[in-house]
């Protein structure tokens, strides 16, 4: 891998199913927290479409009513493997498919209430995305 010269930008979603329910996926990447899916844009790529395919090579979901909630400077945080700058672009949206395949990022995932996060491990920066969420909902 190249060394980091700038900031990268990535994209990633809180995306409810049908009930309401969030997505979240635990990655060794995070040390073994619960996540929401994303990953970097592509040059020549919109953010929207990094994100709808960020989304489908790492859970085989399909999201509409996409959402910005608000960008994240994350600046060598030891919550991440590896010692990068990122700048992440995160949204809310939708999705009526409820078969999720991982792909190797992710060793499981759930859907969970809002009500019931207080009780998993989830990292500090969806934490702050949730928080967005909930003002503007």
């Amino acid at each position: 891998m190249s060394k980091q010269i700038y900031p990268e930008p990535t994209v990633g979603a809180l995306i409810f199913n049908e009930e309401g329910k969030l997505f979240l996926m635990k990655s060794h990447k995070w040390n073994g927290r619960y996540v929401i899916p994303g990953g970097h844009i592509e040059l020549g790529e919109t953010i929207t479409e990094a994100l709808k395919r960020e989304i489908k090579e790492e859970t085989n979901l399909d999201i509409y009513d996409i959402e910005f909630l608000m960008f994240q400077e994350f600046i060598y945080d030891q919550i991440f493997w590896e010692k990068k700058h990122f700048i992440f672009f995160d949204f809310s949206c939708k999705t009526k498919n409820n078969d999720v395949k991982l792909n190797s990022e992710a060793q499981e995932y759930i859907w969970i209430s809002l009500k019931e996060l207080k009780e998993i491990d989830i990292d500090p920066y969806i934490k702050t995305a949730i928080e967005e969420y909930k003002k503007k909902k």
